[in-house]
């Protein structure tokens, strides 16, 4: 049997994954009779924008994200004028779709100039076919905020904040690494509340040295200023990050345990739904933009290191542009800003939409399988039939989920859609 653990021992994160190689018996073999050859979509997904902004005041010691220190500022004017460049040569891909969400992320985006958003925003409209109704995201970190700043950013159209709290206790946040304390915790989302109606509370649980109860202290503060959206995030030690080389001390996996239990009854009691392993939302504020990427939908992304996804009649592919903000300065002047670009095999589709559509709570309807992957849900039915008898996953004509034990252990469920 593929060994299980709990899903708490891995964060969940706040991106896409890619699919990757790796060797697992029961998995491979019950995918080994997929045939290669051309996809068949009948229409192709919802498309939605993500900009990347590189630069943040200080590289946090667990983040693993394409982040990098602002030392002596950031060229702005410089990146701007790239970002429209690389949005420019990348139309062709995606002529004549509309954009349905915009999700501007980092690093930290909210320090780039009031001036520079509405240049960013406009270059976008001037571009793009927007949706009427587009969700616009900012992330926003609380060191930066600066009420009239904001209050302009509402002005060009950003009509949805993610804030990055992390926590509302500053010895806390000070193990994290963070450049704001719990005051300017409190200051920045006073200011939200000003000038946003809809806006998201990112926290940390499972910190260093945090006990049960501060973990609820947190939670309950939170909840106190009624955001429509909560994102409660698991810390891990990621590969390649400070704290993978320098582990700081933190609760143990039964203590980790405990707090997911008090987040579970915590938030249900206070009217919010579970609807991804992270995400917790009033009834009709759930992220458009992420439900589009666990619905396996498209997303073009542009600036540095930004992946995206793109679905054609009768292809998907991925691209991930260059990482270091200089390189890809230098490669969008040179027209070339894509690093990588690989087609997404049949074979790996089935592990691909599976990774994101198993991350929500209600799961999916089964014809989504097909609509999403050009492929019929019985080209996957062996290792369905196979995670079914084991009891993680629940299917009938109408859904598609993880069991609570699948819930439990949603990273060995994915894994067992890898081939």
């Amino acid at each position: 049997m593929i060994p299980i653990k709990p899903v708490s021992t891995i964060a969940p994160s706040r991106t896409t994954f890619a699919a990757h190689d790796r060797e697992d018996g029961p998995a491979q073999a019950a995918l080994a009779f997929l045939k290669p050859g051309s996809l068949s979509l009948s229409s192709l997904p919802p498309l939605s924008l993500y900009v990347h902004f590189p630069w943040c005041v200080k590289k946090c010691p667990y983040c693993d994200f394409n982040s990098h220190e602002v030392k002596d500022g950031f060229p702005e004017e410089l990146y701007l004028a790239a970002l429209r460049s690389d949005l420019e040569m990348a139309l062709p891909l995606i002529w004549g779709r509309k954009i349905n969400t915009i999700f501007i992320g980092g690093g930290t985006p909210s320090l780039l100039s009031a001036a520079g958003l509405d240049r960013l925003l406009s270059d976008v409209r001037t571009l793009l076919p927007l949706d009427t109704e587009a969700e616009i995201t900012l992330e926003a970190n609380p060191g930066t905020f600066e009420a009239e700043k904001f209050k302009a950013y509402r002005a060009s159209g950003i009509n949805r904040l993610s804030i990055g709290i992390q926590s509302f206790n500053s010895t806390h946040l000070q193990a994290l690494g963070r450049i704001h304390d719990g005051d300017q915790a409190q200051r920045a989302v006073e200011i939200a509340q000003t000038h946003f109606d809809n806006f998201n509370l990112d926290l940390m649980y499972a910190l260093p040295g945090q006990s049960l109860a501060q973990a609820r202290e947190d939670l309950e503060r939170a909840m106190a200023y009624a955001p429509p959206h909560l994102s409660l995030y698991h810390l891990t030690l990621e590969p390649n990050t400070l704290f993978a080389k320098y582990p700081p001390q933190v609760p143990d996996d039964d203590a980790s345990a405990e707090m997911q239990d008090m987040i579970a009854e915590a938030t249900a009691a206070a009217g919010y739904g579970h609807y991804e392993v992270s995400a917790y939302a009033k009834a009709g504020r759930q992220s458009r933009h992420n439900m589009n990427y666990w619905q396996f939908g498209d997303y073009l992304g542009i600036g540095a290191g930004a992946h995206s996804k793109l679905s054609f009649p009768h292809r998907i592919v991925r691209q991930m542009r260059y990482k270091h903000p200089q390189t890809y300065l230098d490669q969008v002047q040179a027209g070339r800003p894509v690093q990588e670009e690989a087609e997404i095999t049949r074979s790996e589709l089935g592990f691909e939409f599976m990774l994101n559509a198993l991350r929500l709570t209600d799961g999916f309807a089964p014809n989504l399988f097909a609509e999403r992957t050009g492929m019929p849900l019985n080209a996957i039915q062996e290792i369905l039939n196979l995670v079914e008898n084991r009891g993680l996953l629940f299917r009938d004509h109408q859904v598609i989920r993880p069991t609570v034990l699948g819930s439990r252990f949603l990273n060995d469920l994915q894994e067992m859609f890898l081939t």
